[in-house]
């Protein structure tokens, strides 16, 4: 298939990079992870909703077995960015696998949170044998930009924590970009009984146990993008809103107006409070511009998407074509593709773009990290 073939190319370009990503920051960051996970009570792995496969943390799944799934509790976060009905089955497979709790998050929305808090809660009370006035450690672990510190950050806001203490605990750094958390801080999120969490730096390991893992990690933005080329990770997401049917939601919302909330209950990301400025992408108004260029380039193309030379004659034409909607303005010589795939890319991983989850639950019989 002609999309698979733009997965490939990417595939070959992650292949070549040998783990570059993978320096002595991270690897000092796993041997720490590593020393304290005997040490503490309970272990949150943070994975992307949209890759619960890829998004695995390695380092965790190569622990001795005397490290019981029971002290594991895997954490879906961005679930407002993910397809929701693919989360449900996600969560569904999952359970049946009889592997630790799975619970999917937003790491905005103030309910979701709670409800992982009091996941927490109830998995420090078991282990600590029902005692309400013990002190539990949570180690939070995960690859980079997945949303860890933004976790740590809303469990404390919704932590019952006297409002003396809250003003004096520190809250951790949140960052688009990976591989910002260099240290491993702690910080209160709880009482009665009190919790701490560790928030850790993001370890993405230097080879991926599925090569497939390669190119939506990048387009998720686990991978520095200065890694890679913006454009080659564009081609791949356009390749994917080729292939699916999400574009025909847009044709009709683009005649009644949009939201842009697509009915998902946990999302809270909001964007329409803004003031309307031309030159920011993310307005709702060039939102709306960008899904039309893209669902009338793809329902107007007449070549065989089957082909990978027409496929990718259809995807030069939309960046092209986006060049206009994200007002880009650049000298003959200059090269358009990057601001443009960059923009496009930064309304994926924001979700401006859709609900779109990139790992299917895999068929019967097939294994994933769990």
């Amino acid at each position: 298939m002609a999309a698979e073939a733009m997965s490939r190319r990417l595939v070959e370009a992650v292949r070549e990079l040998s783990g570059a990503w993978y320096g002595r920051h991270m690897a000092a960051a796993e041997r720490a992870i590593r020393t304290r996970l005997p040490l503490v009570d309970l272990v949150l792995e943070v994975r992307d909703a949209r890759v619960p496969a890829s998004s695995a943390f390695e380092p965790l799944h190569r622990r001795r077995p005397l490290e019981p799934d029971g002290r594991r509790v895997v954490v879906l976060n961005k679930a407002d960015l993910a397809d929701p009905s693919e989360t449900e089955r996600w969560m569904a497979y999952m359970k049946k696998q009889r592997s630790c709790p799975w619970v999917a998050v937003n790491s905005h929305n103030r309910e979701s949170i709670k409800q992982l808090l009091n996941v927490v809660r109830s998995r420090i009370r078991e282990i600590k044998h029902g005692k309400n006035d013990c002190t539990g450690t949570v180690l939070l672990v995960g690859i980079p930009n997945v949303g860890k510190s933004a976790i740590v950050n809303a469990m404390h806001q919704s932590g019952r924590i006297g409002a003396a203490e809250k003003g004096k605990l520190k809250h951790a750094i949140v960052s688009s970009h990976p591989g910002e958390t260099r240290d491993i801080i702690g910080y209160k999120v709880a009482s009665h009984p009190n919790i701490y969490v560790l928030d850790t730096p993001g370890v993405l390991s230097p080879r991926f146990v599925n090569e497939d893992s390669g190119p939506r990690l990048a387009l998720i933005g686990a991978i520095k993008d200065s890694l890679l080329e913006e454009y080659d990770i564009a081609q791949f997401l356009l390749a994917i809103v080729n292939s699916r049917e999400e574009y025909r939601k847009w044709e009709n919302l683009n005649q009644v107006g949009d939201n842009f909330s697509s009915g998902n209950s946990i999302t809270s990301r909001g964007h329409n409070n803004k003031r309307q400025y031309a030159s920011d992408h993310t307005q709702d108004f060039v939102v709306r511009t960008v899904r039309q260029v893209l669902s009338e380039t793809i329902s107007s193309f007449k070549g065989d998407l089957g082909e990978v030379d027409e496929f990718k004659r259809l995807i030069t034409y939309q960046l092209v074509s986006l060049q206009e909607a994200f007002k880009v303005s650049t000298e003959p010589s200059e090269d358009i593709c990057k601001p443009v795939a960059m923009k496009l890319l930064n309304l994926y991983r924001t979700g401006r773009l859709g609900h779109c989850t990139l790992e299917h639950v895999p068929d019967v019989g097939q294994q994933v990290i769990s």
